[in-house]
């Protein structure tokens, strides 16, 4: 089995290069291909997936991940699965319980950062000054759930603990953070759906 990841940010590499050895075992392979943000992930998918389809072995399969940004969940899943089938794919959805495809389409809600949201235990263990019991707050006890952009969220809460006073330089803070998450116990919706997607690959 290899996997390719198309991801719209080097943040996304980052964090992918932590978390898939965790999730489907080093024994399996994986290439992450890094896009110039959103738009040019959106742009350059449906070129990216007919290259593939000439050549893509039957051991190999796509996960495209991409922020929800809150554009809508529906909208957005509607679109890439769209784009797939244009390019002559099936995807996970598609093909069903069992079915054969080739691609996976997943979001993080609304953004990456929920998913650090969904392990406190990384996040403080990265940076040792936040508070102690904030998943417990309102505003963080659902990570998929943070208003206001979950980007924005992970800025406050780094420098009101005395980080980063001139801005979140968010590569370094996912590879901090990603370092120490266990897939195992995030509360982050969109990501046990990623992870469980991939985890029915090796299963």
């Amino acid at each position: 089995m290899h996997i390719e990841f198309l991801v719209e940010e080097p943040s996304a590499e980052v964090t992918l290069n932590n978390l898939v050895p965790k999730i489907v075992g080093p024994e399996i392979s994986y290439n992450i291909h890094v896009f110039q943000g959103k738009p040019d992930l959106m742009k350059s998918l449906p070129i990216r997936l007919r290259g593939y389809r000439s050549w893509l072995p039957d051991n190999w399969r796509i996960v495209v991940l991409i922020d929800e940004d809150r554009e809508g969940c529906l909208k957005l899943k509607e679109q890439l699965e769209k784009i797939a089938k244009d390019e002559g794919l099936i995807t996970r959805s598609v093909a069903g319980p069992g079915g054969s495809f080739q691609v996976i389409n997943r979001l993080a809600i609304e953004e990456l950062e929920a998913w650090f949201f969904g392990d406190i235990t990384a996040l403080r263990t990265a940076y040792p000054k936040v508070p102690k019991g904030i998943d417990r707050r309102r505003h963080y006890r659902n990570p998929d759930a943070i208003q206001g952009g979950t980007w924005q969220a992970l800025e406050r809460v780094l420098i009101n603990a005395g980080y980063y006073r001139g801005g979140l330089p968010k590569k370094e803070a996912a590879l901090k953070i990603s370092e120490h998450m266990d897939p195992t116990r995030n509360t982050s919706k969109s990501f046990q759906v990623f992870r469980n997607a991939l985890q029915e690959l090796v299963s």
